[in-house]
């Protein structure tokens, strides 16, 4: 018999049975997930762009009014645990996705590393790497496609 109480609430809870604060802890403050994204209209192929919500702050890879943000920028998804597993232009090193893929955290997860910081050492963040979508022309967009560290490669032409 295996002691749930050893380990880490991210094996022994689904995502449903979460606290909130359990819930928020997920986030690796990576900042892919605020960076625009394109769909190709002949193949549904989702593109990523090195330009950034306008509340998203580029040094510490976090949303300036979190609490605030689907009234300030309407599109801006809510993540939840009934459509985590929906969202597939999720990247692909996101703890929430990882977690409800049934996979562990990586050691570079604040939860395992124990600092915030970790995920920035180890280059899997966006950290200083992206630019304000109010300082980008949306027709520019295109030419500002990039590959994250540990995301798929894309061919870009």
């Amino acid at each position: 018999m295996t002691d749930t109480a050893s380990k880490p609430f991210w094996k022994t809870k689904n995502m449903a049975e979460m606290s909130p604060s359990e819930w928020e802890s997920l986030c690796d403050s990576c900042g892919k997930c605020c960076c625009i994204r394109l769909e190709d209209e002949d193949n549904g192929a989702i593109y990523i762009t090195d330009v950034a919500c306008k509340l998203f702050d580029p040094n510490t890879c976090r949303c300036t009014d979190y609490e605030n943000r689907s009234k300030k920028v309407p599109d801006c998804v809510t993540l939840t645990p009934e459509n985590v597993d929906k969202l597939h232009w999720m990247p692909k090193t996101c703890a929430y996705r990882l977690v409800a893929e049934g996979k562990d955290l990586p050691d570079h997860h604040h939860l395992i590393s124990g600092s915030y910081d970790t995920i920035h050492q180890v280059c899997y963040s966006v950290q200083d790497s992206v630019v304000s979508e109010e300082l980008v022309d949306e027709e520019d967009l295109g030419h500002r496609l990039v590959v994250w560290p540990g995301e798929p490669d894309i061919e870009v032409e």
